[in-house]
């Protein structure tokens, strides 16, 4: 009799996963989901093949995390058979809180984090499991008296950002982003009850942060991804401010549920769990982007607009700058669209989009990466005398406006 169910994955060859909670749970409705999920929202409007999903996210990471538990175990790590399933567990799951096309429309349907919603998540199958996800959520909240297990899951060296690196890479064919997965899994170990890397595996950390860095600007916060996925949100927006002012907008009806709830919050969720928790396991990508499609002739020019925009891969125009604009260039933007033919009537005030985009590859500030150097000292990756990881903060701030 079979133990496990294979998967045939295009990163990593055959993936598998054992027959018990743990297949349950990747057959339950609630993951199924994550096939209709993209990883990387609209990124394939720069990077055609970039369509990979958070189901296959999940089921890398998972793959990742029992790699890394057979090699732990062979430098004579204690993990129990029960801590090792909940630990699979916990990275399985991590991410099946996420809403349509992942972190763009985060705060926009409702204002909850994914991270949060994943707990709900687990809580809930938690029960119809009889209590067997107990121990995962545990590690999943960090309250597990082995600080290691918790790392492995979310952390700065942990299996869910080795996953999607390496994916994200594949799938955009971007191949600043290719890791050195295979030594950085063997180059792990646990000291004092936390995870750590050999001084060996140094070089091999700082590859993979240089290529985080990388893949940030590159891909997660290219420009013209940047601009499609303000025009999702600001899309959104719209169609909950007229749906708020009682005009009928065509929706599918699990959309038009969260466009009419406009306000729900953390509070709401944790009140109404179960209710909530099943409608929102209804939404996905496929009814916004029905809702977009649909939307393209709508009455309301600025909406028809975006959304004939979105459809067709008119895209906004996007500048990046290290320095907030001057207020006379930006007013002098909205003069030239509100005065261009062909766009909607006070297009440059309802239209421009300014803001700004961070990310640090490293921070030192927080749940450093450490060292453990062959006399048996500790050193957090920052104190590295020849380390080139830099750990500091990168702003950018965008403006985005209609091509005129």
């Amino acid at each position: 009799m079979k133990s496990h169910k294979i998967f045939n994955d295009p990163v990593y060859g055959f993936i598998q996963v054992p027959y018990g909670t743990l297949f349950d749970l990747v057959e339950h409705p609630f993951f199924q989901r994550l096939r209709r999920i993209k990883q990387l929202s609209l990124t394939h409007y720069v990077y055609p093949g970039a369509l990979h999903t958070r189901f296959h996210h999940a089921l890398g990471a998972l793959h990742l995390m029992r790699q890394t538990i057979a090699t732990l175990r062979a430098k004579g790590i204690d993990i129990s058979s029960e801590e090792s399933e909940a630990v699979q567990i916990a990275i399985l799951l991590h991410d099946i809180g996420h809403g349509p096309f992942s972190h763009t429309l985060e705060h926009t349907l409702i204002k909850v984090h994914h991270e949060e919603l994943s707990l709900l998540f687990m809580e809930k199958l938690n029960e119809e499991f009889n209590g067997e996800l107990a121990l995962a959520i545990d590690i999943f909240q960090g309250r597990y008296h082995k600080p290691f297990l918790a790392q492995l899951v979310s952390s700065q060296l942990d299996m869910d950002r080795m996953d999607y690196l390496n994916r994200d890479s594949y799938f955009t064919g971007v191949s600043e982003g290719v890791i050195g997965y295979h030594r950085i899994i063997k180059m792990l170990t646990v000291h004092e009850g936390e995870l750590m890397v050999e001084e060996k595996g140094i070089y091999s950390i700082e590859r993979f942060l240089t290529a985080r860095r990388l893949m940030y600007w590159q891909v997660y916060l290219h420009k013209t991804v940047l601009a499609a996925e303000l025009m999702l949100i600001k899309i959104m927006e719209r169609a909950k401010e007229l749906i708020s002012k009682g005009h009928l907008l065509p929706a599918p009806s699990v959309l038009r549920y969260f466009l009419e709830n406009r306000d729900l919050s953390s509070t709401d969720f944790h009140t109404k769990r179960d209710e909530l928790l099943q409608v929102f396991s209804r939404l996905d990508d496929t009814d916004i982007a029905a809702a977009v499609k649909e939307w393209q002739d709508n009455e309301d020019p600025n909406l028809s607009f975006l959304a004939r925009g979105l459809a067709n891969r008119r895209l906004f125009r996007l500048e990046f700058s290290y320095e907030p604009f001057a207020k006379d260039y930006v007013e002098s933007i909205r003069k030239k669209i509100n005065e261009a033919p062909g766009l909607p009537p006070s297009a440059g005030d309802q239209l421009v989009i300014e803001g700004k985009e961070t990310n640090t590859s490293y921070s030192a500030y927080k749940d450093e990466i450490s060292i453990l150097m062959k006399s048996g000292k500790v050193l957090p990756m920052s104190e590295l005398s020849d380390s080139t990881v830099s750990p500091r903060m990168f702003t950018k701030y965008y403006l985005c406006y209609p091509k005129i």
